[in-house]
This record gives structure tokens, sequence and C-alpha cells, in this order.
């Protein structure tokens, strides 16, 4: 008997199975089997559900300063932690909301809605296949976002990629015990006969014939495993490539500089974006040097100047994450950008022409350099 034959008899034995005898019973062999699937992934669909149910209610209930913008836990960091790795145009999807705050705060809010009303209709059986491709939604922005990160191994990567499995094996299975939509459709076994019901409750097998089942499992099994190990090589190798680090790193991070220019008065201008390493610790800059094209120094801004950056010399690009003057050189947050000026050095000698180099050196003792031209951007 295929699974789209089995019609409303099929329907109210599902709901049923518990009270009708042993022997009626075994004459719904295959309804009897899929309830047995139901009750094998009940940890998987209540796990699934508690977890997305624990990120809304975090920021609702117990942590509310994280939908706080006034707070230091405040989600917009979080976000801005993620753009240096994000995929598919999603760093640029977080910049924008970063300079919109009035597009920013309703869309924290209404995806920590979205999270916890899922994953209490997940744990509840409510609408199940809706609220499992809900989860996938999720999963999946969280894997473009934040699948890079991770300082030993990549943490966001495994959970995204653990819930989208999750999310696509509850759509195809649904929620065929202990599940409110099995209450729904004992109250009105006429749901048995509509389409909607099927596919987006889960109290029933969804309308298809054991081919086409088996056909569209085998797709989203396909579409799962592209998704995953896709971005798994990506970010890391390990699957037809050599293993590398990519981004993140614990114990380094890495400086983007552009947009440079010596002064007039000796001064240097440039551009500085935070794009690699962990985001769990910041980055500092301890020293700057501009030097000539023989490699002499000529100018150098050591760990106490920095430390004095007034600031208005440091212009920041976004309002959250940050580089600011701390107490030991420039500080920095993942994400961060901004436009930096060191002022001139008193009776530092000027370039009489040529090119000159701004090396910055910071706290593990990393360079990064760029070529200045005088009055110029970088080359």
């Amino acid at each position: 008997m295929t699974l789209g034959s089995r019609g409303k008899e099929a329907g109210r034995a599902a709901v049923t199975m518990d009270t009708v005898p042993a022997g009626a019973a075994a004459a719904t062999l295959g309804e009897h089997h899929w309830r047995v699937a139901a009750i094998a992934l009940l940890s998987v669909r209540i796990v699934q559900g508690f977890i997305y149910w624990g990120g809304g209610s975090r920021r609702f209930i117990y942590d509310p300063q994280k939908l706080d913008p006034d707070a230091h836990s405040w989600m917009a960091s979080k976000f801005q932690s993620a753009m240096p790795g994000a995929l598919l145009g999603t760093d640029h999807l977080i910049a924008f909301l970063l300079h919109h705050f009035w597009l920013l705060y309703p869309a924290l809010i209404l995806f920590s809605a979205a999270e916890l009303i899922a994953g209490t209709a997940l744990v509840a059986g409510l609408m199940t296949r809706l609220a499992a491709l809900a989860s996938i939604g999720f999963a999946i922005v969280m894997m473009l976002m934040f699948g890079w990160q991770g300082g030993t191994c990549i943490d966001e990567w495994t959970m995204a990629a653990c819930n989208l499995a999750m999310g696509a094996t509850l759509v195809l299975a649904g929620s065929g015990a202990y599940s409110l939509d099995n209450v729904l459709l004992k109250r009105n076994p006429g749901l048995v006969d509509r389409a909607w019901f099927r596919w987006l409750a889960g109290s029933l097998p969804l309308p298809l014939t054991d081919t086409a089942f088996r056909n569209l499992g085998l797709a989203v099994l396909a579409a799962v495993l592209a998704f995953n190990i896709g971005t798994y090589s990506y970010y890391r190798g390990s699957v037809v490539t050599p293993y590398h680090s990519g981004r993140v790193s614990p114990t380094q991070h890495h400086f983007a500089l552009g947009n440079g220019a010596l002064l007039p008065d000796g001064g240097v201008r440039f551009h500085i974006y935070l794009d690699g390493g962990t985001p769990d610790t910041p980055a500092h800059i301890m020293k700057a040097e501009l030097t000539g094209d023989d490699g002499q120094a000529l100018e150098t801004w050591n760990t106490e100047t920095l430390t004095r950056l007034s600031a208005d010399s440091i212009r920041n690009d976004f309002a959250y994450n940050k580089f600011q003057a701390g107490p030991y050189g420039i500080v920095a947050a993942m994400g961060a950008m901004a436009t930096i000026t060191l002022p001139p050095q008193p009776n530092a000698p000027l370039p009489a022409g040529g090119t000159t180099t701004l090396r910055l050196t910071d706290v593990d003792g990393d360079s990064f350099s760029l070529k200045l031209t005088a009055g110029g951007a970088n080359r």
C-alpha cells in the first residue's frame, strides 16, 4: 500500500493507534511503522525545538540585554563579528542593517520571535513540518553568517549543519506521535483530506506515493550533504583539499589595510578592518612605523603614543564593534572598521619623494604593511 493511498482510514488509524485492539493495529502495519518512526524521532524533534526556543527565550526572558541597544551584550555586536567570513553577500546585508538602526532593531526582534515561535511549535508538535521548515531557514542563515567561526574547531558550522539535518528529517517525517497535530486531527478527522494539513502539520505521511516520497527524501539528502560538506570544504578544506584555518585563528588576528595617505604635515591616514582571528578576544596594535624606500624609520608611534590617541583620530565605520585607544595601544573587536589618523611625530624627517610604507605590529608580533605615496592613496 502506498503512502498516498491510505486515505481517511490511514489517517484515523494514525490518531487512534493507542486505543484500538492489537489485532486492528496489525491491520494497519504501514501506519504502525510510521508511528514507531515518529516515536524514535521524538528526541530529535524536541531537542531541535528546544534549541530555537532557547535562542528566542534568552533574548526575551533570561537575558533581555541582548535586545537592548545600550547594553554591552547587544546583538548587533555579534552580527558585526560575523561580517568578515559571511558568505553569499550576507556580509553586505549585515553592514546595511548595522548602518540603518530602524531596520536592524525590528529585524533582530522578528528573528528572535520567529526562533521562539518555531521552537515552541516543534516541542509541542504543532504545524510540525512548517516549524521544521522554518528551522531549516534559520540553520542556512546561521551557516552563511556564522559558519566560519570557532576558535579551535568550527563550532558554528557544526551547530548549523546538525540543525539543518534535523530540520530536513522532521519536514519529511512530521510528528506522528505525542503532538498537538494529532490532537487537532482527532478532534477534526476531516483534516485527513486537507492537503495543507498533510504538508504543514505532522500527524500524517506526506500525500505522496512510495516512489515520490523516496525521490523527495533522496533529493533532500543530496541538498543537505551538498550544503553542509560544501561549506565545510570552503571554511576548512579537509574534503578534497588540505586543511586550512580560513579566517579563524585562536591566537592570531588579521588586519586588512587600505586607502592610505601620507599627509603634508607628516601624519598618516589609513583605513583598517579586523577581518580575521577569533571574535572571543580583542586585537591590539602595539606599534606603527613609517619607513622610506631604504627601509629606514621615518616616524614611529609606540604603544604609549597609540594609547594616547584622541577620540577624533579614530573614525569608526560602525557604532558597535570599534577600534579605539586602549591601555595597550589600539584595541579592536572582530569586524571593526575605521579610518585612523596618526599625528605627525615631533622633529620627524619628511620623505623627499618616492614611496613610504606604514607597518603596524600587533601584540603577537605580526606585522601588516601598506605602501603609501605622499598625499595619495595606497598602492
